[in-house]
């Protein structure tokens, strides 16, 4: 194996490793429930970072046994995969930028406002189709009832940092003025705001405010925080991808000028 392959070889073998931490980042964002309920988010980067893991193997395949056809291919598909992440953070930070978010006087925790989260995501979870299968999904996960296990008074429940997704939809607006009793049951105000949610509110353990807007700015302020997190990750990645790809680019045209050398000494040419 000559040293330009033996380089592309090492190369390929840092893009395999990198597909690792994507492929975990995928796996971590599929885990999560606001995930779990919306297809659409759950897979493409781990199917993203298992697509880098195959042509990495099949580059690195290409540089040990010296196949220049495989090496050509894994070339130009790494370029596809890799201005594919691009896109994928490209979109996921733009639609992810804006912060529905505010502080609520007297709680640890935060909650969200539907209309100040990025207009493409509000489309998507707003559409009745779309939230009546997350909604259901929702109230079948333990995302609401964990909280009755975890908090007792009200005190420690509005200590608590609990996740946007819980925020807006296991308990009720605090502008509502209902009365705490535990997190997922509450007593009705004497004179309720007239926010819509306030009214949407039941404490039928089924229904919560799981038809609240506040849900679903409560979902989106979850997508929100999660693939920031991920964001990072997929940075990182693809910085090194771009490096990897960029030198195996280079020892490529070097391996071919070896071989059309080597043929030359033997007198092929």
């Amino acid at each position: 194996m000559g040293v330009s392959n033996k380089i592309t070889a090492i190369l390929n073998f840092m893009a395999l490793m990198c597909s690792i931490p994507i492929m975990a980042a995928g796996i971590w964002l599929a885990s999560k429930p606001d995930n779990e309920c919306i297809h659409l988010f759950r897979w493409p980067v781990f199917v993203l970072g298992v697509l880098i893991l195959l042509v990495s193997l099949a580059g690195f395949i290409g540089a040990y046994f010296n196949k220049q056809g495989l090496l050509a291919l894994y070339l130009f598909c790494m370029a596809a995969l890799i201005i594919l992440l691009l896109v994928v953070l490209i979109f996921a930070f733009t639609v992810t930028r804006p912060d529905g978010s505010y502080a609520v006087p007297g709680r640890a925790y935060r909650e969200y406002r539907l209309d100040e989260f990025s207009k493409w995501l509000r489309d998507y979870v707003t559409d009745s189709g779309n939230w009546q299968k997350i909604r259901v999904c929702l109230a079948d996960s333990d995302t609401c009832p964990n909280l009755t296990q975890n908090y007792i008074t009200a005190d420690q429940f509005f200590a608590a940092h609990i996740s946007p997704l819980q925020s807006g939809c296991c308990k009720p607006p605090t502008a509502c003025g209902y009365n705490y009793v535990n997190p997922n049951l509450w007593i009705n105000p004497v004179n309720p705001s007239a926010d819509q949610d306030c009214f949407l509110w039941n404490n039928d353990q089924n229904i919560l405010c799981y038809n609240c807007n506040s849900c679903r700015a409560g979902l989106l302020g979850n997508l929100r925080k999660e693939w920031r997190r991920a964001n990072v990750i997929l940075i990182v990645a693809v910085v090194v991808l771009i490096w990897v790809y960029v030198v195996a680019c280079s020892a490529f045209k070097n391996a071919q000028t070896e071989e059309l050398f080597r043929r030359y000494k033997q007198g092929w040419v």
